[in-house]
């Protein structure tokens, strides 16, 4: 379930029902309730090929697939969803900086694993559709358990670079939603140095690609006067996100 939730069963319990009347159809996606009960939701949809939808194709089409996870104090997206993980995958979450940069806490690079993709069999229909008619907290946690490990057998196809991050140290660590994208430069400062570990991903990313093929596109990693420009458009406290903390 969704963090801001708090894991009180009165709100789970009201959550799946009402979500469609509340945002729209997005609620029902969320929860994976959209559609006929014989039909996959579209979330699952999304983790595989399906018809003239070329969705993990779309992804493994990508030299580099990295993920940035909250690892606490995200009340949106938990740990476990924005890393794609196994409730058993999640380690005791860490707390000293690696490479230094600020609050990001661990890397890990997980190759592809063979899987014949997800599947939607007979009993995910019927979990379905118990959790469409009769949404309590047992049909709806049957259903996304299965569903769950259906969209990591999909999405596990192409390999991820995982980063996790944790602002339990910031100023504002129940801001970790915002922080880790910055969305606000005063307010959510403590993700700069997620947004300078990203930016250098990208720029090594693209210097050994350029150095393994020997060819020059239009932006050539390279010429670092290039990046330099780039960078000096960042906000100032931007660029001070890299650092022993």
């Amino acid at each position: 379930m969704l963090p801001f939730l708090q894991g009180l069963s009165f709100l789970e319990k009201l959550a799946a029902p009402l979500a469609p009347f509340i945002v729209g159809r997005t609620g029902g996606q969320l929860f994976l309730t959209d559609g006929e009960p014989s039909k996959p939701p579209l979330l699952l949809l999304m983790t595989s090929d399906h018809e003239d939808k070329k969705f993990i194709s779309a992804l493994a089409a990508f030299k580099n697939r990295v993920l940035y996870a909250n690892v606490s104090y995200d009340h949106m997206v938990g740990w476990r969803t924005s890393s794609i993980r196994r409730e058993l995958d999640l380690k005791t979450p860490l707390h000293r900086s690696v490479d230094g940069y600020k609050y990001i806490v661990n890397v890990e690079y997980c190759s592809a694993v063979s899987s014949d993709g997800p599947h939607f069999p007979s009993r995910a229909a019927r979990a379905k559709e118990a959790a469409q008619s009769t949404p309590n907290i047992e049909n709806t946690e049957e259903y996304h358990e299965m569903m769950e490990e259906e969209m990591i057998h999909g999405l596990q196809r192409v390999g991820w670079k995982k980063v996790d991050v944790n602002f339990h140290a910031s100023l504002w660590p129940y801001s970790a939603h915002n922080s880790i994208h910055v969305k606000n430069e005063w307010l959510h400062n403590a993700g700069a140095g997620v947004i300078a570990h990203l930016a250098n991903s990208i720029k090594q990313s693209c210097f050994h690609a350029n150095l393994s093929t020997g060819v020059s596109g239009t932006l050539d990693c390279r010429r670092p006067e290039l990046f330099g420009t780039a960078r000096s458009q960042l906000p100032a406290r931007l660029k001070m996100g890299r650092n022993n903390g």
